[in-house]
């Protein structure tokens, strides 16, 4: 039995992610993904602390798991750009987000199914839609996974930044492979405002005020959410878990790239 490297699981799921706008048989809305993994140690153990107190350990889904796996999925610019304009969230931002959702589901299949092949179980969760809709959490939360990782950090928005920005849709699956740490950013911060500097635009962009320096209203994010689902028509064939806005993240300095690195390599 070999164990599988984790550029092999990098080029697996490029790979997967370039064929999809064939089989839906237009342009496609991604960007090259990113994936990283780490062993499962005690940095998980902080989950019930820093996500919920009902957060599940990477052995709550599989008992054997000896890697956590995580992966991001950046938009294209065009739909980053489309969806700048206006309070409410563009068509196409809905149809990336049901889209992408799907994407992920099958492609943490697929890795899941080529570590299968290599004699090692995995253990996944849905990309969405997982979370107690009462205190708006969930219990098993990608990006929290994702920052432990080395994916990305956390920006003021409460959104993940990685290498490729934050406009984009992460995933994740456990497995028995022993497949070593591997980030792909051991910054502390990539968000400007959180590093001390000057910006805040994510604050300002959101329309219904649930930013602040300090916090996260949850509550007002999500009836946002469910008031663009129910109240513009072009999402009236989508489905009923198309919540998205985005307005806090399109076109603002950490949309495209980690901008706390991109400074530190411009001064």
């Amino acid at each position: 039995m070999y164990n599988p490297s984790i550029s092999e699981l990098r080029k697996f799921l490029e790979s997967y992610v370039a064929e999809e706008p064939a089989r839906l048989n237009h342009g496609g809305w991604w960007r090259k993904p990113l994936l990283v993994s780490a062993p499962v140690d005690q940095r998980f153990d902080v989950l019930t602390e820093i996500a919920m107190d009902e957060h599940l350990h990477p052995r709550d889904l599989l008992k054997t798991a000896k890697s956590v796996v995580v992966f991001f999925i950046p938009f294209v610019k065009e739909l980053i750009k489309e969806n700048r304009s206006g309070k409410r969230p563009c068509r196409n931002w809905g149809l990336a987000y049901v889209e992408t959702n799907d994407l992920i589901n099958r492609a943490g299949e697929a890795i899941a199914d080529f570590l299968k092949t290599a004699g090692y179980a995995s253990g996944l969760t849905p990309a969405t839609h997982n979370f107690d809709e009462r205190r708006l959490m969930a219990r098993w939360s990608h990006k929290h996974l994702a920052h432990l990782a080395g994916l990305g950090r956390f920006g003021v928005h409460f959104m993940l930044i990685t290498p490729a920005g934050v406009c984009g849709r992460f995933g994740s699956l456990v497995t028995e492979a022993d497949l070593g740490d591997n980030p792909l950013m051991d910054d502390p911060e990539a968000c400007l405002l959180k590093a001390g500097k000057k910006c805040g635009k994510c604050i300002e962009r959101c329309p219904v005020n649930a930013l602040t320096e300090n916090g996260f209203d949850r509550r007002k994010c999500w009836d946002r959410l469910n008031e663009n689902l129910h109240t513009l028509d072009y999402y009236a064939d989508l489905p009923s878990t198309t919540h998205v806005c985005g307005k806090c993240n399109t076109m603002l300095p950490c949309s495209f790239i980690n901008p706390v690195k991109q400074e530190m390599f411009s001064s």
